[in-house]
């Protein structure tokens, strides 16, 4: 990179190479904490059963996140962009928007509502799995390498502070909303684990909240001036102590349909 051949940002190169090893080591990293298997992944399902509640999970996602991104219009957190090209423009970011939030979706909850959930569950109970689930899901979502500031040279050490502000601007105060809300969301998708025992409506709900997020940022542009604008946070400009009090009002709601209601057939080995 010091000498050209490379012409990508630092910080952008640090991170994909962080994602690399991650993809190449988690798979040994599983089969050795013996969680390499459908049923302890959250696949433990009839295919067709699994991808009839992966397309139903999304269009519920897609509610979901939309009552959202049209409360944040109205309140004028989030205005239309006057120089949209809708077509076809539009179709062209919908389709990434569909097939970058299943990816993230199948990848995600297959992680961490899949192995992770699992393997917490099994020793500590109900409880701390989804709170420690929730809480590392919203947690590597700011463990992000930054830019040098100007002025300092991307060299060893230059190399060395981008590699500890991962750890030092994660605890900044302007990530708390949106910490607030992705944490929310971490819950919400756990008590959908636990209560289906699969992921696939977890695929199908992180996958249409991705959509909405990415459609809603191509067709509409922040208003930092709107006087609720505190409501969403640094993170994308969509989610935020609004996102937050959403997500866990439909978090505290399912929880106690849980309660209420007799749970359907698990595919996981443990039982309540």
């Amino acid at each position: 990179m010091s000498t050209g051949w490379l012409d990508e940002d630092p910080q952008r190169v640090m991170g994909r190479l962080a994602q690399v090893f991650i993809l190449l080591g988690v798979w040994p990293f599983l089969a050795r904490m013996q969680l390499a298997d459908r049923t302890a992944l959250g696949y433990g399902i009839a295919k067709p059963a699994f991808r009839r509640a992966v397309a139903l999970g999304w269009v519920e996602g897609v509610a979901i996140l939309l009552v959202l991104a049209l409360a944040l219009v109205a309140l004028e957190i989030r205005l239309p962009d006057a120089d949209l090209e809708l077509w076809p423009y539009l179709a062209k970011k919908a389709l990434q928007a569909l097939i970058g939030g299943l990816l993230i979706g199948v990848l995600e909850e297959t992680f961490f509502r899949g192995a992770l959930y699992t393997a917490i569950r099994r020793r500590d109970g109900v409880a701390s799995a989804v709170v420690w689930t929730a809480f590392l899901y919203m947690l590597v979502h700011f463990m992000k390498p930054s830019a040098l500031p100007e002025g300092v040279a991307f060299d060893w050490a230059g190399a060395w502070q981008m590699f500890g502000s991962i750890f030092i601007d994660v605890f900044q105060w302007k990530h708390l909303g949106s910490m607030a809300a992705l944490f929310m969301v971490g819950v919400f998708l756990a008590l959908v684990r636990e209560h289906t025992g699969h992921i696939a409506w977890g695929i199908g709900l992180h996958a249409g909240w991705v959509f909405v997020i990415q459609v809603t940022r191509r067709v509409t542009d922040g208003n930092p001036d709107a006087p609720f604008a505190f409501l969403v946070g640094s993170y994308d400009g969509i989610i935020g102590w609004l996102a937050a009090a959403w997500i866990g009002l439909l978090a505290v709601a399912y929880g106690r349909w849980m309660r209420g209601g007799p749970s359907p057939a698990r595919g996981a080995p443990e039982s309540r």
